[in-house]
């Protein structure tokens, strides 16, 4: 019978795969890997296993690790001396488009999302902003959702949103960090239910596969995921949008991803 570890470190590759891709087309090779994947080490070791809710001193860094209390120290320079990454102003997008799409004060009688005067009187893009983004100007948030093509003006100079969700281009910078943010989410939710009290409720994550759908099925199964899956989505988001307290002091980020699955085979079709 298979040990713990060696399980765990064949799920390993199946986790791996995916990312592996992304370096390779990046052309980030194996030492800059090395390097990113000790530090991520060092920094889950760090805020994720202190004891009695504080964080890990470096003896016990270095202990789970296996790296030396002077790289322990080495690494945790390096990730104090990390920018921000673009992530809250991805996030700042996202509640823009989605306050547009399911506040009323932005909604037309049919319940769409209204054409907006750039500024001034209410409503307008800048009160938009205003409510769901105060931290990002108004001229800087439209230039972004202008570009990934979120939003555009009608024939009468009105902003007019296109979609109801942030998603960069596939050549911006962005794009990579998204890409990264939502297999983080899928994977944290795996591991916290791997590792969860047996008394604590599982985080929901489920999948419906299937191992032999004709190939010439796919245009069919991609159309019935666009319209039920966004659907199932906007409900999703709607029941966020009235939950959310904007003055609550104990507050969570909460919410649901779904993705596509195709496997060029079926060995690993599971």
């Amino acid at each position: 019978m298979e040990s713990s570890k060696t399980t765990t470190l064949k799920a390993l590759r199946l986790l791996f795969r995916p990312v592996a891709s992304i370096l390779l087309r990046a052309g980030i090779n194996w030492k800059e890997l090395v390097e990113v994947c000790k530090a991520t080490y060092v920094e889950v070791a760090s805020e994720d296993f202190g004891i009695r809710g504080r964080p890990t001193n470096v003896s016990r860094v270095a202990i789970l690790t296996g790296f030396s209390r002077r790289e322990v120290k080495r690494l945790r320079d390096l990730l104090a001396e990390e920018e921000p990454t673009a992530f809250t102003r991805m996030n700042h997008a996202t509640r823009v488009l989605s306050g547009w799409y399911s506040d009323d004060d932005f909604l037309d009688e049919g319940g769409a999302p209204r054409a907006l005067a750039q500024s001034g009187s209410n409503p307008s893009f800048e009160t938009l902003c205003s409510r769901y983004s105060s931290d990002v100007p108004a001229t800087t948030m439209l230039k972004e959702l202008r570009h990934v093509g979120a939003v555009a003006a009608d024939d009468d100079g009105r902003l007019v949103a296109r979609t109801r969700y942030y998603m960069p281009q596939l050549t911006d910078p962005e794009q990579v960090l998204r890409s990264g943010s939502v297999l983080e989410d899928a994977g944290a939710t795996v591991a916290y239910n791997l590792h969860r009290d047996q008394q604590a409720q599982t985080r929901f994550e489920r999948r419906a596969t299937n191992t032999h759908i004709p190939r010439a099925a796919i245009g069919e199964f991609r159309s019935f995921v666009e319209k039920e899956g966004q659907t199932f989505l906007e409900r999703v988001d709607a029941w966020l949008t009235e939950h959310e307290d904007r003055d609550a002091k104990n507050v969570v980020r909460l919410g649901l991803g779904a993705y596509w699955i195709e496997d060029k085979n079926n060995e690993r079709a599971q």
